[in-house]
């Protein structure tokens, strides 16, 4: 029998059924962190890679078919565990899986929380972004590990505008250097966090999560900058159709009215507007309505796009006489990202109609009228404002 055992926070955590299948093993395999919680045990061979631990599985099996062998693998073994990859490659091999006690368990414990309705995320020697992670309206557990430990984590969340944000860091959960500290964002970009820790933020402040559409009276405007309208946005937000984990470019962006909306929906929003004022407008904009994951800049596109990630989806407000350089560019950083242009005149719907047939993208076209009430001498009269083609270009 092999067992994939998860060693929880020390060996003082260890599951009975564990301790037992440890006890009796011939051999034991894992990081010699986990194997030195076990001196003198059995037959004891270091290894982390998944090869070298089939290596080692099948040359205990070959000196003693009928002994056990126990896979140690640290916290809980179905959570961010390698007993994931490892099982496919146990096939041949009777396997057991046993759980164990995990960091996020213990910290839960440690606050007197349930952990229930936390989002959890690793940023163990992955790319995390914690800004993106914080605006579900949940808490989040982060596990650390690599370039990403709680410092770098709360260094993207003050970055963010979000440096009140409350956190608790727990470092060495279930060891007698245990340390468990809570405080604000800001205060812990510059800490130095043992290596194995793990992080609990609370959710940022933002508006409940509701269909795309916001009132127009959301927004802070002036009158010198243009605002895409309530309905107009929701119709641009359906033709994209946003999932949550889309990078979006928003080029023109204005009083950042469509970057907002693409921020309460996806992942990582970055809007680019020339205008300086209009760029001030829209932060005041993203703060007030929550968007942490949007990132604006003032420049003109596309020389001010070149630098930032593939997007998944575009939308195109205004584009300063370049429409054809940036829709190429876009094609260039993600040939299947999802764009959408506004146009108001008849010469711009032909452009971008023209340019998405030439880069090869199936186009659709939609033209969006809308009308709303006035009261007029206690009666209602509908008023028109300018008609919007939005033209959309998908690759198959």
């Amino acid at each position: 029998m092999i067992y994939l055992i998860g060693t929880g926070c020390g060996r003082g955590s260890l599951t009975r059924e564990a301790a037992d299948a440890i006890s009796g093993a011939a051999a034991l395999i894992g990081a010699e962190r986990l194997l030195r919680m076990f001196p003198g045990n059995a037959n004891i061979t270091a290894a982390v890679r998944k090869e070298d631990i089939l290596n080692a599985v099948k040359a205990c099996k070959a000196d003693d078919p009928s002994g056990s062998i126990c896979i140690l693998l640290s916290g809980d073994s179905g959570f961010y565990s390698g007993a994931r990859s490892l099982l496919p490659l146990l096939e041949e091999y009777d396997v057991r899986v046993m759980p164990g006690i995990s960091s996020l368990q213990v910290l839960a414990a440690r606050c007197g929380q349930p952990w229930q309705d936390w989002h959890l995320c690793s940023a163990h020697g992955t790319d995390c972004d914690a800004v993106k992670e914080v605006c579900g309206g949940t808490p989040v557990f982060f596990l650390t590990g690599g370039k990403l430990g709680p410092a770098q984590l709360c260094r993207q969340l003050a970055e963010a505008g979000l440096p009140d944000l409350p956190v608790t860091i727990g470092e060495d959960l279930g060891t007698e250097n245990e340390k468990i500290v809570s405080g604000k964002a800001g205060e812990f970009t510059d800490t130095d966090f043992a290596v194995l820790s793990v992080m609990l933020a609370e959710p940022a402040p933002r508006p409940y999560r509701r269909t795309p559409g916001l009132p127009d009276e959301a927004f802070e405007r002036i009158q010198s900058v243009p605002m895409t309208k309530q309905y107009v946005r929701a119709a641009v937000l359906a033709a994209l159709a946003l999932k949550e984990d889309d990078v979006c470019w928003d080029v023109g962006a204005g009083t950042g009215s469509v970057a907002i909306e693409m921020a309460l929906q996806a992942g990582k929003v970055f809007g680019v507007e020339r205008n300086a004022e209009a760029v001030e407008l829209a932060r005041i904009n993203r703060k007030a309505l929550g968007a942490w994951n949007l990132q604006l800049s003032e420049g003109s596109a596309p020389d001010s796009l070149c630098d930032l990630p593939a997007p998944d989806a575009v939308f195109v407000g205004g584009s300063g006489g370049k429409l054809r350089e940036i829709l190429i560019l876009v094609k260039e950083k993600n040939a299947q990202a999802r764009v959408c242009v506004a146009a108001v005149t008849v010469e711009t719907l032909s452009e971008a109609c023209s340019v998405l047939d030439e880069l090869g993208y199936q186009t659709d076209i939609i033209q969006v009228g809308i009308s709303q009430s006035r009261k007029v001498a206690g009666l209602h009269m509908m008023t028109a404002q300018n008609s919007i083609w939005l033209i959309k270009g998908e690759r198959q």
